[in-house]
């Protein structure tokens, strides 16, 4: 941050206006963000990029918050403590954590600073750089929120990760195997090594083979795709399996048809998920799978390639 005629501004990647890629515009006199009493500002190294950030960026996030432009997008964050609210206790300045910013509220990740509320951060992965961090507190909260939290996935057991080449469905299949699962994947023809090497036991090719034929009775299947894919999901588990959707609500028909459990999940990053999958890191039982590093005054092809790219693993912005 530094001072313009008296205004304390810094570097941000914001939008003007709804829009596709052209409406994103990094600027250098953004506001310095104000700070609530259980808040920390954040001083960012690194933010990933996620899909939601482009559901925002494109206005069909508005029925959720309308945004006050300009507007910062952003949620996952890695960085060092440069203030703390009024309230913090758990956090002291210079403290290097990660976490989620909200994402909705105009002041997100793109930028030198953000304001992150205490109940969202937590000590960054020891093990893990700056920019690695940066890449994992939404997908890998969600991965824990469904496997752990919503399946109780037990040694033994069998699950179906759906998109397991992305970012939750990487980070998926990793804890499924520590869990002692056996896991089976769907991914394209290309991504089939690379999902083989995450320790999945059996990769389907999606676009040449039907999942639902070759698979029955599995415990749980945990769905990042939606659709079509989502729909014949039900058909692969058995009566008292679990599925768990980031996508698809549930057809009641189905679920009672063949008698299984149904979480339309809707992640939440918080301090208790991010510590605990920060212990998982540093175990090295979970490893970030990052697939390019842009600079932030680069924010508008970060996520144009996160839409258009189909990246092995996460997008990041670097920016310190």
């Amino acid at each position: 941050m530094y001072s313009i005629e008296g205004r304390v501004v810094m570097k941000a990647a914001q939008i003007k206006a709804y829009g596709g890629k052209e409406v994103m515009q990094v600027t250098d006199d953004a506001p310095k963000p104000a700070l609530e009493d259980e808040q920390v500002l954040v001083e960012v190294a690194a933010a990933g990029v996620n899909p939601f950030d482009i559901t925002v960026r494109e206005g069909h996030a508005r029925q959720m918050a309308e945004l006050d432009f300009p507007a910062t997008l952003g949620g996952d964050v890695a960085g060092t403590v440069a203030e703390i609210g009024g309230k913090v206790q758990v956090f002291q300045v210079g403290h290097a954590v990660y976490g989620q910013a909200k994402a909705l509220s105009g002041h997100g990740s793109f930028a030198e600073f953000t304001p992150v509320p205490i109940t969202q951060l937590a000590a960054k992965p020891a093990k893990l750089d700056f920019t690695q961090a940066a890449a994992v507190p939404l997908v890998a909260a969600s991965a824990y929120q469904a496997l752990v939290d919503h399946m109780n996935l037990q040694k033994g057991q069998r699950i179906l990760i759906h998109g397991a080449a992305g970012g939750i469905g990487s980070l998926a299949v990793q804890l499924a195997k520590h869990l002692g699962a056996y896991v089976a994947a769907t991914a394209s023809a290309e991504e089939v090594d690379f999902v083989k090497s995450l320790g999945a036991d059996e990769v389907i090719d999606y676009k040449n083979q039907d999942f639902s034929q070759l698979i029955k009775d599995y415990d749980a299947v945990f769905d990042t795709v939606g659709g079509d894919t989502n729909t014949r999901s039900y058909t692969v588990l058995k009566s008292g399996g679990t599925l768990v959707s980031m996508l698809a609500q549930p057809d009641d028909e189905l679920v009672k048809k063949y008698r299984i459990n149904y979480v339309a999940q809707s992640s939440r990053v918080t301090i208790e998920r991010l510590t605990k999958v920060a212990e998982l890191f540093d175990a090295g039982v979970l490893k970030p799978k990052v697939d390019k590093v842009f600079p932030l005054d680069q924010a508008a092809e970060a996520l144009e390639y996160l839409k258009t790219g189909h990246p092995h693993g996460k997008v990041v912005i670097q920016v310190k």
